[in-house]
């Protein structure tokens, strides 16, 4: 890992004294006298202990429900989500970043002119929606997904009124905001795994969605401490404007990345193979549940001193390590025990999804790496290396793996989708290093690996002498050794830092 500049340690923290305690008034944090270090410190608790918990809900979920659906109800589904969902993309704009970024005297009139963008953005969104599902059945050449799609359509409505969660984001109100953001998916386990048992097929998933969202928006609208009215000011828009256009590009190419992938699955694999991307994106996924636990913590903090380089270059280097203690031996974890998990699991008749299985953990774990930069660069305003960065990653694609998708199926799109993983690391890399001075991605990178080698070497080892016939005992109990010396190998690795924030949680100073 590259060093830091002197500057970067010690004082340098987020908790700078008198500066930090005008900053949580003017933004109406609430410290209960911590500084703003330990109150970030307490609150990634309360986030990780939340998000943790709900992305585990989310995985119960997905392996019951695959347990339950056949592939062609997965792939269904999977053409629904990217066919809609993905332009959900081009909505999310940064509007939350930028009303959390903002420090105008009147919050409730910043609150107000910010909720009248996002509903103008969400009935542009659903207008969008609705024209787009026949070309969706065009493109696709599947006519089941009229019906579950113009049902999605009614989560639109639901998005704009969770908008009151944005103040208790802001006012870093952790607690409050991550208990109304558990409704959702909590509501959705519940609807979903009844469903799929009652053998409703891919319906399970549509109503869960549906219920969690307006169950969610009922509750945030409820508790919003500003009224919802509609409030226009032409100086905010030009303001909310020049932040988010980069955004608004980079979702472009998103959009286009993931739609060009699942159209170019669905002509050359089929239902099934939309449906194993589906599943293996679902179970990678998983990979970054801590970073965005940390990045969700510490924007509101970062944004108050966004102007401290020196802070913010040990705030990014310090919470990148700290996810990458989760998101990479979770990353290289999955790709070892893919297999176990899909005979043992959730079925053999997904045995074909295996090898993109593993191949999209280990580009999941590659691209945790820097996670969370994107982060920094909106909390200064700067988000036009986002948008490049993005379609950088677009043009990876391009020439990767959906050539690989055409020529060799999944399996080349497996190989595919490494090779973009490491640009898009690059990428970012080269534009940290470029805001921070002294920061080196590489020695980041061989860093973060570092730890998972020995469990994974030993691991490896055991299979090269195991019986032939896998069982699960077995698989359990090599899981139980990759998980006992990735922990070892962590504390012995990364003791001090681990101490640090011991030690924000143990005192208030």
């Amino acid at each position: 890992m590259g060093q830091l500049p002197p500057e970067a340690s010690g004082a340098a923290g987020l908790d700078v004294g008198i500066e930090a305690s005008s900053v949580a008034a003017q933004r109406q944090i609430d410290l209960q006298g911590d500084t703003l270090r330990g109150h970030a410190a307490r609150g990634a608790i309360v986030n990780t202990a939340f998000t943790v918990g709900l992305a585990t809900l989310s995985a119960l979920r997905g392996l019951v429900v695959a347990a339950f659906l056949s592939p062609g109800d997965y792939g269904v589904w999977g053409i629904v989500t990217i066919a809609l969902g993905t332009l959900t993309w081009l909505k999310q704009v940064g509007f939350s970043e930028k009303y959390v970024q903002q420090d105008e005297p009147d919050q409730e009139a910043a609150f107000q002119q910010a909720f009248t963008l996002e509903l103008a953005a969400n009935a542009l969104l659903l207008l969008a929606l609705v024209a787009v599902v026949p070309v969706a059945v065009a493109v696709y050449g599947q006519h089941k997904i009229v019906a579950p799609a113009l049902a999605m359509v009614a989560i639109v409505p639901a998005m704009a009124l969770q908008t009151p969660i944005w103040i208790f984001y802001r006012r870093m109100d952790f607690l409050r905001q991550r208990t109304l953001q558990a409704i959702d998916p909590a509501v959705g386990f519940v609807v979903a795994v009844a469903l799929a048992v009652a053998g409703a097929g891919y319906w399970a998933l549509v109503a869960s969605a549906l219920a969690g969202a307006w169950a969610s928006a009922i509750a945030v609208v409820r508790r919003s401490p500003y009224p919802l009215r509609l409030r226009w000011d032409r100086a905010t828009v030009r303001d909310y404007m020049g932040f988010s256009w980069p955004l608004f590009a980079s979702g472009v190419s998103l959009l286009i990345m993931a739609q060009a992938t699942v159209i170019t699955a669905s002509r050359t694999v089929g239902l099934a193979g939309v449906g194993a991307l589906t599943i293996a994106n679902a179970f990678s996924g998983y990979t970054h549940r801590v970073d965005e636990v940390i990045t969700a913590t510490l924007y509101p903090a970062i944004c108050a001193v966004k102007d401290r380089l020196d802070v913010l270059a040990e705030t990014f280097v310090k919470s990148n390590r700290l996810t990458l203690m989760w998101g990479m031996p979770f990353g290289v974890g999955l790709a070892l025990f893919a297999p176990d998990l899909v005979h043992f699991v959730v079925g053999r008749r997904w045995d074909f999804a295996v090898t993109v299985i593993e191949a999209t953990a280990i580009g999941a774990a590659i691209q945790h790496v820097g996670f969370n930069w994107t982060a920094f660069h909106r909390a200064r305003d700067e988000t036009r290396p986002i948008a490049v960065a993005t379609w950088i990653s677009l043009a990876a694609y391009a020439i990767g793996p959906i050539p690989l998708l055409i020529a060799d199926g999944l399996r080349g799109y497996s190989i595919g989708i490494i090779g973009a993983a490491l640009v898009a690391l690059a990428v970012r890399g080269y534009y940290m290093q470029r805001m921070l001075a002294g920061f080196r991605v590489l020695r980041h990178t061989l860093r973060a690996v570092m730890p998972t080698l020995p469990a994974t070497a030993a691991v490896l080892a055991a299979r090269l002498v195991e019986p032939d016939h896998r069982t699960p005992a077995l698989a359990v109990a090599e899981l139980v050794a990759y998980l006992v010396l990735t922990a070892i190998a962590t504390w012995l690795l990364e003791r001090p830092l681990l101490d640090e924030v011991l030690g924000y949680l143990r005192r208030r100073r």
